[in-house]
């Protein structure tokens, strides 16, 4: 007769442990399922981002009164007639104002890479005494509202009479210090100090440093600059509105501010600021569209040999 022999308990756990029971992975994120939540919150803000710029575009389409008594994203017909009513209106001051808003944001961005450039360098590459007091100076100034500064401004440029003039709006867009903090940040990244040390020892004046060497490795952050000041300028309402009262001199914001004023009392003149806000867009794209292909990173990556 057979027997059954216990085992002890310390050869049944020896034989468990060599044998271990299989260990379940977790099965790996795939790059689809990491992109969904980041691809969904994009798409939302693109819809914020864009949803006002189809609702212009349709209800520019509409006249006074289908503006108010049909579908909000339904277009009509009527494009043409607004155009023809808002080129017709007080002698075409639209396109005035519309001349008035591109030297403002042309002129004012301008100028003002300039002066962010030529600072923004300095800052980067000269050591001088108060550097550091004056780069933390250019950052609390760039956590200061330009809505703060409208008042003091028009009361400097009261004094000097330069109040209901092209300057009173140009010359505070010059300076900028966002524009000079971007220009100094982008300027110690894209700007070797071996390529303008090898510049000095070779006898380049600085002058000459600075157009031939410098700027052409600063293109993509200037015109970052000059596409920040515009769009900041073009879009300025507060500061040539307290500047302003000539008609002739306003820009954009303030000829449709005015214009949709006067709607109140003539509601035909509503489908003719929706017209004018659709065209205040347009110049807007053409220059993002045109200057887009500046945007080129390690512009400079290959002028040092490292």
């Amino acid at each position: 007769m057979l027997s059954i022999v216990s085992l002890p308990d310390s050869f049944r756990d020896h034989q468990r442990n060599r044998n271990p029971a299989p260990i379940s992975t977790p099965k790996p994120i795939s790059t689809y399922d990491r992109a969904v939540v980041p691809t969904a919150i994009l798409l939302l803000g693109a819809v914020y981002c864009l949803l006002p710029v189809a609702w212009v575009l349709v209800a520019s389409t509409k006249n006074n009164n289908e503006l108010f008594n049909t579908f909000t994203f339904a277009p009509d017909g009527s494009l043409w007639s607004n155009l023809r009513g808002l080129n017709a209106y007080a002698d075409g001051v639209f396109w005035h104002w519309m001349l008035n808003t591109v030297l403002y944001a042309g002129g004012g961005a301008l100028l003002s890479t300039v002066v962010s450039a030529l600072t923004g360098y300095a800052l980067a590459k000269y050591s001088f005494r108060g550097r550091s007091l004056l780069s933390n100076l250019l950052l609390a100034g760039v956590l200061v509202p330009p809505v703060v500064l409208a008042l003091p401004q028009y009361l400097l440029l009261a004094k000097v009479g330069l109040t209901d003039s092209y300057w009173s709006v140009l010359i505070p867009s010059v300076l900028s210090p966002y524009g000079i903090y971007l220009a100094r940040i982008y300027v110690n990244a894209a700007v070797p100090d071996e390529v303008i040390e090898s510049a000095r020892v070779d006898g380049c004046p600085e002058g000459r440093l600075f157009a031939r060497i410098a700027v052409p490795m600063m293109v993509p952050g200037l015109v970052t600059v000059f596409l920040f000041q515009f769009v900041a300028v073009w879009n300025n309402f507060l500061l040539p509105f307290i500047m302003l009262s000539d008609e002739n001199k306003f820009p954009l914001t303030v000829g449709l501010y005015t214009l949709l004023n006067r709607g109140a009392s003539s509601p035909a003149l509503y489908s003719l600021v929706v017209t004018g806000s659709l065209l205040s867009i347009i110049p807007l794209i053409i220059l993002f569209l045109a200057l887009q292909r500046y945007w080129r990173t390690d512009i400079a990556s290959g002028a040092v040999k490292q």
